[in-house]
């Protein structure tokens, strides 16, 4: 359901000016951009959240806050729980699981603070029923099975919290998957477990059982394609690139996207602009600025067993002063290039839209949740009509997301019925 014209009107008194500093010129445009259920279907916060002012509703350096949404008309964000990976020892699985829970309570702070601008969602219908009225909504997705370790009850109790997207693996292998980035420097091998180990299938059920929508991003082609085949629901990439456009592990082949499409998914194309476009430059400053001054090398070395607290600390704040400006390296343009491709090839019901911001991602025009509608202005300029652009704003995810739950709630009902 899009939003009503009295919820647009809502929306920028309550904002002062829905779009106000970035709005595309094109007024056609600017209302299919409010019109618009618009979902990011993954996005990140970084561990100073709380201590940002973003909690307090300000304007912030991050990519993501209260204003920045307002000012984009952004109706939903997925925020991931997301930990950095680590080896996998007892010591970092409760580290990192401290981590997300420290996420969640400065995710939950940031919505008690919004005087009710934003609202947590829980369901395809607080999504719908929030942008009708006018408002912003926060959905939690889970990436990196890291924290949970080989508890299998957090997936519940995650859930229970209020995740509703949920991916296996990051940049490293875990008892539940292999990586498509499997990291040397914690001992990971390529295709370690030939994909989803029996603890990631189980969860695959499990996951289907508690209506959670399943992401495959960061999985091998094998995993990808174990995952697709065991789920009951359609599952979504949340935020990948694509392989024919830039040759890396990370990015999905056609193959991969045909798959995960022909069982009713959504491949959401991130606007990150290492996946968009080559650049050495990029790469160069990567190694440059990141590395090279610790006397590291990339996927070679694991910074937190190598540096004292002191100097990873220094490498952690290289990083994000790195990835805050990686956007520099492609356009608008080269990221609806992707957009456009993958919807060649899979079809426009199957194609969504995402950022990772705060994570490296954004590009030149859209490098904060502010400047979201200059990607509706992209798309109208290119000629998608207002149907195709409410599919890949939201429409899509919504549907996915509604067939898990559906799933779930069809397998509830046979457990109380039948039993296990």
């Amino acid at each position: 359901m899009r939003k009503t014209l009295l919820a647009i009107a809502i929306s920028q008194l309550v904002s002062g000016a829905a779009l106000a500093d970035n709005a595309p010129s094109d007024p056609r445009a600017r209302v299919i951009h409010e019109r618009a259920i618009t979902i990011d279907a993954h996005l990140d916060i970084r561990d100073d959240f709380a201590k940002s002012g973003a909690s307090a509703g300000r304007d912030t350096a991050d990519q993501f806050d209260l204003p920045k949404l307002e000012r984009g008309a952004l109706d939903v964000a997925v925020v991931s729980l997301f930990a950095d990976p680590a080896r996998i020892t007892p010591q970092n699985v409760v580290a990192a699981r401290a981590q997300v829970d420290a996420k969640l309570a400065a995710l939950t702070q940031f919505v008690n603070g919004s005087a009710g601008r934003v609202e947590f969602a829980r369901s395809s219908a607080d999504i719908e029923r929030i942008a009708r009225d006018g408002r912003h909504a926060v959905l939690l997705s889970f990436l990196n099975t890291l924290p949970i370790g080989e508890d299998f009850g957090l997936l519940e109790k995650y859930r229970d919290a209020g995740v509703r997207v949920f991916g296996f693996v990051h940049a490293q292998n875990t008892p539940f998957a292999d990586s498509s980035r499997p990291n040397k420097a914690f001992g990971d091998l390529p295709n370690e477990h030939g994909g989803l180990t029996p603890l990631g299938k189980r969860a695959v059920g499990e996951l289907n059982r508690l209506g959670v929508l399943i992401d495959v991003s960061q999985l091998t082609p094998a995993g990808v394609k174990q995952t697709v085949e065991l789920s009951q629901a359609p599952v979504i990439a949340s935020h990948s690139g694509l392989r024919s456009r830039v040759d890396v592990a990370r990015n999905l082949s056609d193959e991969e996207l045909k798959t995960i499409a022909a069982k009713g998914g959504v491949v959401h194309i991130v606007a990150f602009a290492a996946y968009l476009k080559d650049s050495k430059d990029r790469a160069a400053e990567y190694a440059s600025k990141v590395w090279a001054p610790f006397g590291l090398e990339p996927g070679v070395d694991d910074p937190r067993s190598k540096l004292s607290v002191a100097d990873y600390e220094k490498f952690q704040a290289a990083y994000r002063q790195y990835s805050s400006s990686a956007w520099r390296y492609a356009s608008l343009a080269d990221y609806v290039d992707s957009v456009d491709a993958a919807v060649k090839l899979i079809g426009i019901d199957h194609v969504g839209l995402s950022s990772d911001f705060n994570h490296g991602g954004g590009v030149q025009g859209y490098a904060n949740v502010g400047e979201a509608a200059n990607v509706t202005a992209e798309l109208v300029k290119r000629g998608y009509s207002e149907a195709d652009i409410d599919k890949l704003w939201g429409g899509n995810f919504l549907r996915v997301l509604k067939q898990a739950e559906r799933v779930g709630h069809d397998r509830r009902v046979a457990f109380i019925k039948f039993g296990p």
